[in-house]
């Protein structure tokens, strides 16, 4: 599996991760835990689920737990007057943080690659339509974020 491969697989796993911490409210360490165990390259129902970068994985969900906040505040600020963070179901709300999170924390990965991977992301979940508002609001949060986007 290339490096590619594996950080798509971890940007899927911790887009899973980051909803289970909203639905279940469980601490991160355990969360992290049950991921690395019995998830990130296991087999489960007869699918085998891609081995994912797990410092990737954990630095995505992790990064998103501590600053929270503040990418709440960068996604609210690019919706739509009349929307709202809480208005988007909560897979959307996992896949812009955590896109979110790349772009205002990991440099070392360009923003093209950022936007990309969470539209493949979304297309995991949702239809054209969706992946198309995430496409959007990550390039809006990238101009802001990278100067240089």
């Amino acid at each position: 599996m290339t490096r590619s491969q594996s950080r798509s697989a971890a940007r899927l796993a911790a887009v899973q991760a980051l909803y289970q911490l909203e639905m279940e409210a469980i601490a991160v360490a355990p969360l992290l835990h049950q991921f690395h165990e019995h998830r990130l390259g296991a087999t489960i129902e007869g699918a085998t689920y891609a081995d994912a970068e797990q410092g990737f994985f954990d630095d995505v969900v992790k990064g998103v737990d501590a600053r929270r906040g503040e990418i709440d505040a960068l996604i609210a600020g690019k919706l739509a007057k009349d929307w709202s963070l809480e208005r988007l179901d909560r897979p959307m709300r996992a896949i812009l943080r955590a896109g979110t999170y790349e772009l205002i924390a990991r440099p070392d990965v360009p923003v093209a690659s950022v936007i990309s991977e969470y539209v493949d992301v979304a297309h995991a979940f949702y239809d054209k339509k969706e992946s198309g508002f995430v496409n959007g609001l990550l390039d809006a949060v990238a101009k802001g974020a990278r100067r240089s986007a």
